[in-house]
């Protein structure tokens, strides 16, 4: 898109900033002003951070930091306050990014016409909720015609932040830079092998957790030890890799865990039960999918999603 192309569209929408509080430049535009320079201020204005916009763009720093200069020079406007420590957007800079955010989410869109053929892919790390899920396919496809591929990874963002799949479903806080709906909310429960004391009891109290050692799924697990007060803090006793590992680790009785209610009846072991914990704090559902070229149906998937029953083990947001 043409930097004129840009202002045309940019002066008929509502600016979220002011335009008379805005200081801008009436000298004419100098210089050429690519896409690339586009990008990597948008970039850089979502994660006010010229580091983490250059890993997350895969360019050099350097090679950001003048396509920012280069934007700014040719805008004749300071996007960005810049000092050794932090970066913050000026009041010209917000008013670009909001702007830039709409055209470029618009383009890709554009540009990536053919996805529309494609498959959706939906990434999960582990168990999907159910029926959620098969009620969020069935609406999805039978309102687009497209088509939804269920993919694992064993990775905390099953995917997403590598371009594997299109959206995801996580359990736990979306990471920066990346957009997330909140679906539901799921309550957790314990698990211990059947020859621990622990199995002959009706339920557990999460502060009770604190006296005992804990088996930890660290990549797709939603349990964290700093989710006790410090002080009163479980033990370790064993790090998996993935929820087949962590669940024969409990029945091995080297620990015992804690998990999404859903395994309750999805999840089936002879060595292993299950039992309600009190006062626990409850698993986060999310959607979450790249801000910016993200697959065309991935609305209409978020929709679908939205309007599925809650599961009954989980509780609306």
């Amino acid at each position: 898109m043409s930097s004129q192309g840009a202002v045309d569209q940019a002066e008929h929408r509502r600016p979220a900033v002011p335009v008379e509080s805005v200081e801008v430049s009436t000298a004419p535009a100098s210089g050429k002003i690519e896409l690339r320079h586009l990008r990597g201020f948008v970039a850089v204005a979502d994660e006010l951070s010229f580091t983490r916009a250059a890993k997350r763009l895969c360019v050099s720093q350097s090679s950001l930091t003048r396509a920012v200069d280069a934007l700014e020079k040719s805008l004749g406007a300071r996007l960005l306050r810049r000092t050794t420590r932090s970066v913050a957007l000026t009041k010209e800079g917000e008013y670009l990014k909001t702007t830039l955010d709409r055209l470029l989410r618009d383009l890709d869109s554009a540009l990536e016409v053919n996805r529309y053929f494609h498959p959706l892919r939906l990434g999960f790390a582990w168990l999907l909720p159910d029926l959620w899920a098969q009620e969020a396919l069935t609406v999805f496809e039978a309102a687009t015609g497209g088509r939804l591929d269920l993919i694992r990874y064993d990775e905390a963002l099953a995917g997403v932040d590598r371009g594997l799949t299109d959206i995801a479903v996580i359990r736990g806080n979306a990471p920066p830079g990346l957009e997330s709906v909140l679906l539901f909310h799921e309550r957790r429960v314990i698990a211990v092998s059947r020859t621990s004391p622990l199995a002959e009891q009706s339920n557990i109290a999460w502060s009770e957790l604190s006296q005992h050692s804990l088996v930890i799924n660290v990549v797709s697990g939603t349990t964290r030890l700093d989710q006790w007060p410090e002080g009163s803090r479980p033990t370790a006793s064993s790090l998996c890799q993935n929820f087949d590992e962590w669940l024969e680790t409990v029945a091995a009785g080297r620990g015992i865990g804690v998990v999404p209610g859903i395994a309750v009846h999805r999840v089936a072991h002879p060595a292993v039960r299950f039992l309600p914990l009190r006062g626990a704090p409850l698993v986060p559902v999310r959607l979450v999918y790249p801000r910016q070229g993200a697959h065309p149906l991935v609305g209409a998937f978020v929709e679908a999603a939205r309007s599925a029953k809650c599961p009954a083990y989980a509780y609306p947001p």
